[in-house]
C-alpha cells in the first residue's frame, strides 16, 4: 500500500517520533481527529516493521468474550503481539481505553484498565521492545508516565498548502492552478482538518474557474464554520441600517469587525479584537438588535448565549465551555451574552460568572486571542464587579434612546412596505409624538397602528387618514407607559418593587429605595 506523503507537521511529528524511539521503549503520539495520526504511525511502521494493531483487532478479540472484560481482551491482544514483534503499534488507543477508563462510563470496572497497562508497560521495558501508541488526547497514565508524548493538536499554513495541492492532484485528471494564499485562509480559520480540505478541495473542482482566495474564505465561512445560530432564524439587519447609535456602531466596526474581517492587516500590525465589551443600556434601545446585525455581519464567527441556552439544563458549565471551544475553533469569532444582568442577578449563586471569568481569562492566550465577548446588559450593577473590571471588559459602549432623526429612521424602515393605498404616513409628524419612545416601543407604535387601520376595514367603517391611526396608537402606548409607572411608583413607595438603573455600583441594599425609571 503507497502511503501519502507527510504535510509539515505530520514529518515533524515523525522526525520526533524517532528521535524519541531512539531513547526510550514506550511513546505516545497525541493527535487531534483528522489530522493524519494513522498516516503517521503507517510511515513509521513501514520502516520499522512489527505489529500494528487498531480498533478491529480489538473488535475481532473480544467476539467471543463477556463485554465487561474489555481489559482483558485488550491486554491479550498487546501481549500476544508484543511476544511475535519488536515493535507494536496501537492506532486509536482512546476506542480501546475510553469505555474503560472515561469518567462518564457507565462501565462496570472502571479504574481497572491501569492493571493491564502498567503490567504492559513494565514488560516492553524488561523484553527491549518498542511500543508506539497513537491516541486522540493523552494516553492511559500508565503510559503516559513511562513514556515520550509527541503531541499534534493542529496543521499550520504550510499544512493546507501541502495537503491541498497533494488532495487536489489525487482527484483531478489534470493540472489545476491554485490561485488561493494559505496564509490568509489560515488567519481565517486556523483550525481545519483533513476532512475539512477534501471537502473544500471537492467544493473547489466543481467551480467553472479556479476560485480566489475570498471566494474560499466565503466558501468557508458559509459551509464549514458551525455557529450555534440558525441566521435563518434571526431577523436580517445591518449594522449599517441602525439609527440613532452611530458612534456605538463605529466602536463596534473599529474595534471588532475590523480586527476580524480584515484579517490580513491584523496579522501585519499584530491587531487583536477587543477582549470584552459591555453594551449596557435600557430596556427597548436596540442591544439584542446589534448583536442580529453582528451575526450577520459575521456569519460562522458569531456564537450566542442566553438564559434559554444556558439554563433549564444541568449540564449548562458544559454548554457554555462548549461554546467557547467552538469560538476559539472557528477564531477569530464572537461570543455574544445578551441579558448578562439577568443572568447574573442573583447573587447567591456565584459558580456560573466564576466559570465565566475563567474563560474570559483563557482567552489572553495566544491561540484563543482572537474571540471576543460582547455582553448586553440593562442594569450593570448586577454585574459582577470582577466581571466589568478592566482587562477583562476593555470596550464600554451605551445604548440611548433615539432623538428625532432615528425615530424617523426607524419609522421610515418600519413603515417601508405600508401599502400606498391607505394613503401616506407624515413620518415626521409621528417621530415628533413618540418623543421618549425606544426603538421596540416604535415597532410596536406601527404594529398598533396597522391593527386598528385592520379593525377599521375589517368592520367596514369609514377609514381616517393612515397618518390618524399611528398617532392614536402612539398616544395608546404613551398612556399605558404612564399607567404603568404609576402603579411601579406606588409599589416602589409601599417597598414592594425594585428596578435598577444603569449605574456603576451594585445594587443597593434593600432598605435604600431607587427612583424608577419610566421604560
Amino acid at each position: 500500500m503507497q502511503l501519502p506523503m507527510l504535510s509539515p507537521s505530520q514529518s515533524a511529528a515523525l522526525d520526533q517520533l524517532r528521535d524519541e524511539l531512539a531513547e526510550c521503549s514506550l511513546v505516545a503520539l497525541g493527535c487531534g481527529n483528522g489530522l493524519g495520526r494513522s498516516t503517521v504511525l503507517r510511515h513509521l511502521h513501514a520502516e520499522r516493521g512489527g505489529a500494528f494493531l487498531t480498533a478491529a483487532d480489538l473488535l475481532a478479540a473480544q467476539e467471543e468474550r463477556h463485554p465487561f472484560t474489555l481489559e482483558d481482551g485488550f491486554h491479550r491482544l498487546v501481549a500476544t503481539a508484543l511476544a511475535g514483534a519488536d515493535h507494536v503499534f496501537i492506532d486509536d488507543l482512546h476506542l480501546f481505553t475510553e469505555p474503560v477508563s472515561g469518567c462518564s462510563s457507565e462501565y462496570p470496572r472502571k479504574g481497572y484498565l491501569d492493571l493491564p497497562v502498567t503490567e504492559l508497560a513494565d514488560a516492553v521495558a524488561a523484553a527491549g521492545n518498542k511500543l508506539i501508541v497513537g491516541t486522540h488526547h493523552y494516553p492511559p497514565g500508565a503510559l503516559y508516565r513511562r513514556g515520550q508524548l509527541t503531541t499534534l493538536w493542529r496543521f499550520i499554513a504550510a499544512d493546507y498548502a501541502f495537503l491541498f495541492t497533494a488532495l487536489l492532484q489525487r482527484h483531478s485528471s489534470g493540472d489545476r492552478p491554485i490561485n488561493v494564499d494559505f496564509d490568509k485562509v489560515y488567519r481565517f480559520a486556523s483550525h481545519l482538518d483533513l476532512f475539512d480540505l477534501e471537502s473544500a478541495v471537492h467544493w473547489y473542482r466543481r467551480q467553472p474557474t479556479p476560485p480566489s482566495t475570498e471566494g474560499l474564505i466565503d466558501w468557508l465561512r458559509e459551509r464549514n464554520l458551525v455557529s450555534n445560530v440558525d441566521l435563518s432564524e434571526v431577523q436580517r439587519v445591518r449594522l449599517e441600517d441602525l439609527h440613532g447609535v452611530d458612534e456605538v456602531v463605529e466602536q463596534l466596526v473599529k474595534y471588532i469587525v475590523v480586527p476580524l474581517e480584515h484579517d490580513d492587516l491584523a496579522a501585519e500590525i499584530g491587531l487583536k479584537p477587543k477582549r470584552g465589551v459591555l453594551l449596557a443600556g435600557p430596556p427597548g434601545t436596540g442591544k439584542t438588535t446589534v448583536g442580529r446585525a453582528l451575526a450577520h455581519r459575521l456569519r460562522g464567527k458569531f456564537f450566542q448565549l442566553d438564559g434559554t441556552y444556558i439554563f433549564g439544563t444541568d449540564s449548562f458549565y458544559g454548554r457554555l465551555h462548549g461554546v467557547f471551544e467552538q469560538a476559539k475553533r472557528n477564531a477569530p469569532a464572537i461570543v455574544f451574552i445578551d441579558d448578562a444582568d439577568v443572568m447574573f442577578e442573583n447573587e447567591s449563586d456565584t459558580g456560573l460568572y466564576r466559570y465565566l471569568l475563567t474563560l474570559l481569562d483563557g482567552l489572553e492566550s495566544k491561540s484563543s486571542g482572537r474571540v471576543c465577548v460582547v455582553l448586553t446588559a440593562m442594569d450593570v450593577r448586577s454585574l459582577p464587579p470582577a466581571l466589568i473590571r478592566s482587562g477583562r471588559v476593555e470596550l464600554w459602549l451605551t445604548m440611548r434612546l433615539p432623538d428625532r432623526k432615528a425615530r424617523e429612521g426607524i419609522l421610515g424602515d418600519l413603515l417601508e412596505s405600508f401599502p400606498p393605498q391607505y394613503g401616506e404616513v407624515v413620518i415626521p409628524q409621528l417621530a415628533e409624538n413618540a418623543e421618549g419612545f425606544t426603538g421596540a416601543d416604535l415597532k410596536r407604535l406601527v404594529e398598533d397602528g396597522k391593527a386598528l387601520l385592520a379593525y377599521d376595514k375589517a368592520s367596514q367603517n369609514p377609514l381616517s387618514p393612515a397618518t390618524e391611526y399611528f398617532l392614536r396608537a402612539a398616544a395608546e402606548l404613551r398612556r399605558v407607559r404612564a399607567d404603568y409607572a404609576a402603579n411601579d411608583q406606588a409599589a416602589e413607595t409601599n417597598g414592594t418593587s425594585y428596578t435598577p438603573t444603569l449605574g456603576p455600583r451594585r445594587r443597593p441594599a434593600p432598605t435604600a429605595p431607587v427612583k424608577r425609571a419610566v421604560k
